[in-house]
């Protein structure tokens, strides 16, 4: 039967969710345009301690509600918009929303990633949409095409930088020669880093946006846990400085493989030639790079976050779910998990390393390294002695080797921490994509 209104629920009134609310309120008269009958605001779910937020005075005071029962008995709520992060309660109310046959909209990267499968296959067997497509780039268009433009082809790849806080920061210490705790001071200055920062610097953002894309890329769950993370905290000015001299610049990266049947999954900082697309990427801007086997190359760019970008990413997926509920249309997506692919584990990829060691200045250390290197098979491609600090008699020395296997490299890294004159391994990146 064909609806003669649409309703929509907000759960959350913070930032994401009080631009959500302005753009349908501001926006009704054209959204409803669309869908071919009046789309309403009609209840907001928020907590006790957002009363006091100034959002509240400009909506009728009746729009508000901080008992969760009373939302739940709304009548005429057709769609219900989760915009308060984490994943408890997220999770419960999305699963609530799912089970009561309604469609629902979500821009919570954490709650999709770990719940993806269950949340799928509740909105399959409720007849009922689940869109997310905020969750992931803010207003850049990445899953609407994995979902349908790209579905022909098998995905061979996904690299992204898909954190624009840890893209600020690591864009100040390459241009300022900084540290980065200043960086970081900075990007919390200007609001692009929070109070806490640990889910950008640490990658489980970069990670959770990465699992999505991921699932939805190569049709099989994969769970946070699934992916390699390292975050960028351990990335000194010198490591910007060396990157530069060699023709290289230092992102973090979220890289998806798929070969032979398995799929390589892994956040870390990672050294860019200078002329790839990616190492161009900078301050807080996102940009995925995905190849198909039919389609080669195709790039999605843009700013990943802010209330602007990702409300309309959201108010996109209520147009689109309020459009199939009044149409009495249910669950269209074509996405499916099917599995059957196996995870590579992190030990088992091969790249390029670049190693700066704090070594004791004398004869026979870079013999030493060699012969550590040598006895893990991997090959040097160059040794450059830098700096000599004639207090401490050591000397720092940067190494670039040729392709490698990761264990490889992590049993050479243990080696060179038992030798007396290796005075520090002070970090190792890895080279390319």
């Amino acid at each position: 039967m064909r609806k003669t209104s649409i309703g929509i629920g907000l759960i959350g009134i913070g930032i994401i969710g009080g631009a959500v609310a302005r753009v349908l309120r501001d926006r009704a008269d054209r959204l409803s345009a669309q869908v071919g009958v009046p789309v309403e605001l009609r209840r907001v779910k928020i907590a006790d301690i957002d009363l006091t937020r100034p959002i509240i005075a400009e909506f009728p005071r009746e729009l508000f509600t901080t008992d969760e029962v009373d939302f739940w008995a709304t009548p005429g709520i057709d769609i219900v918009v989760e915009a308060i992060g984490g994943e408890f309660p997220a999770f419960n109310y999305l699963e609530k929303a799912l089970r009561s046959g309604k469609h629902v909209v979500s821009s919570n990267k954490e709650v999709i990633a770990k719940h993806a499968a269950e949340l799928l296959d509740l909105s399959r067997k409720n007849n009922v949409g689940l869109r997310f497509e905020a969750a992931v780039g803010g207003g850049i268009p990445l899953l609407q095409p994995f979902q349908y433009d790209l579905s022909a082809n098998e995905i061979k790849g996904i690299f992204a930088i898909i954190n624009g806080t840890t893209n600020y920061i690591l864009t100040r210490m390459a241009r300022e020669g900084i540290e980065f705790s200043e960086a970081l001071k900075q990007a919390q200055s200007l609001g692009y880093a929070e109070r806490n920062p640990a889910n950008d610097i640490e990658g489980f953002d970069s990670v959770y946006k990465l699992s999505i894309m991921s699932m939805l890329a190569f049709q099989t769950e994969v769970k946070p846990d699934d992916i390699y993370r390292e975050g960028i905290t351990k990335l000194e000015a010198r490591d910007f400085k060396y990157a530069e001299e060699l023709g290289f610049v230092i992102k973090l990266l979220a890289i998806a493989k798929e070969s032979e049947g398995e799929i390589e999954l892994r956040v870390h900082p990672v050294f860019l030639p200078r002329d790839y697309f990616l190492a161009k990427v900078d301050g807080v801007f996102n940009a995925v790079l995905t190849t198909g086997d039919l389609v080669g190359d195709v790039i999605f760019s843009g700013q990943g976050a802010g209330p602007a970008p990702t409300s309309s990413a959201v108010v996109a997926d209520v147009l689109a779910s309020a459009q199939e509920a009044a149409s009495g249309v249910g669950n269209r997506m074509r996405w499916r998990l099917d599995g059957g692919k196996r995870l590579r584990p992190m030990a088992d990829i091969t790249t390029r390393y670049y190693f700066r060691l704090n070594v004791a200045d004398k004869p026979g250390v870079l013999a030493h390294i060699a012969g550590i290197f040598g006895d893990n098979n991997i090959s040097i491609s160059s040794v450059i002695q830098k700096e000599v600090d004639e207090t401490t008699e050591s000397a720092e020395v940067v190494i670039m080797t040729h392709p490698a296997r990761e264990s490889a490299v992590r049993r050479a890294v243990e080696a060179l921490d038992r030798l007396d004159t290796i005075k520090a391994v002070n970090n190792f990146i890895r080279v390319g994509i």
